[in-house]
């Protein structure tokens, strides 16, 4: 089986969307070598905008702390160079993407849009009986311990790295594969409707 690198990222914010103004206030990357955690990279970060009292105690992270942060584009600069080009991994994609994406203009970081999978999605497709696709449930429901405190970018995306390695796991087993599932595979998986999944993995070669 060849080598296959992901980074699973994840952001903290100050709101849902950058399109209403919201900025980044953490950002954490986790790189997986052949299922293995091999790197991390995680830090505060200051762009300017004031943290609501709502997301503070979301994730502790408080006005104070961002003022005493590095500045954004400084943060997302490395965290640019962390991921060096290798494909990403994130549990609700669509939001971290569009951060990423938002995040790397105003750094003046113009490049195309990197790869995205998205665990959310692709649990869907191995979990439909989970009592629902949040990260913590999912974390809970596959029984995979739990480092840190959810809604900290460091310990999410770690979760997230442990529940993407699980689903690949748990693919295997329960379709007898001969290998782990590789990304471009559990991307694909991740868009088909349920119904089709079955038929989808027992026609690989």
């Amino acid at each position: 089986m060849p080598a296959e690198t992901v980074v699973v990222i994840d952001f903290e914010t100050t709101g849902l969307s950058p399109d209403w103004g919201a900025r980044a206030t953490e950002v954490a990357a986790v790189r997986m070598e052949n299922g293995e955690v091999t790197a991390t990279f995680q830090s505060l970060m200051d762009a300017g905008v004031a943290i609501p009292q709502e997301i503070e105690a979301l994730t502790g992270i408080t006005n104070t702390m961002r003022r005493a942060a590095p500045p954004a584009a400084q943060i997302i600069r490395e965290l640019h160079q962390f991921i060096a080009g290798a494909p990403l991994v994130a549990h609700n994609a669509r939001f971290d993407a569009a951060f990423l994406d938002s995040e790397y203009k105003k750094a003046g970081i113009f490049c195309a849009s990197p790869s995205f999978a998205c665990t959310m999605k692709l649990a869907r497709r191995i979990y439909p009986r989970a009592p629902n696709h949040k990260l913590q449930t999912l974390i809970r429901y596959a029984d995979i311990p739990c480092q840190g405190r959810f809604h900290r970018a460091l310990a999410d995306a770690t979760a997230t790295a442990h529940l993407w390695q699980q689903m690949r796991h748990d693919l295997r087993a329960r379709y007898r594969l001969l290998e782990l599932p590789g990304y471009a595979r559990l991307c694909r998986l991740s868009a088909l409707p349920l119904a089709r999944i079955d038929g989808y993995i027992k026609n690989w070669p």
